[in-house]
């Protein structure tokens, strides 16, 4: 498992997928707001001009010098749901990301379950 206060010092590094290809640059860490433990990233990928942050799960993610490789691949990733990079993931926009990778959703509608660190 990835510690929270480890992945924080990866960001701008290279993210590759599972095939070793590469994503993009690893912009923030999401961590569960009930266990603290890192869930998802955004990685910034697009045009110079034109850069988006996708989420990624970081389950199964392994750390390598310079990247970090995710088990998902890089098709998956391209259709994930964004945001702006200079924008935020809103609490009813969380399920939508969890649906993408088929991960199991169960936020009470009042709660958050992902923060950015």
């Amino acid at each position: 498992m990835l510690e929270a206060h480890d992945i924080r010092e990866w960001r701008g590094h290279d993210v590759v997928d599972a095939n070793r290809k590469k994503i993009g640059k690893l912009e923030a860490v999401y961590v569960d707001t009930r266990t603290d433990q890192p869930s998802f990233a955004t990685v910034r990928v697009g045009l110079p001009t034109r850069y988006r942050l996708v989420f990624v799960p970081l389950a199964d993610a392994t750390v390598g010098p310079g990247y970090i490789r995710i088990a998902r691949t890089r098709g998956q990733v391209k259709d994930a749901p964004s945001i702006d990079i200079d924008g935020e993931l809103l609490a009813g926009d969380e399920e939508a990301v969890f649906a993408h990778y088929e991960l199991p959703y169960q936020a009470e509608p009042t709660e958050r379950w992902l923060a950015r660190r």
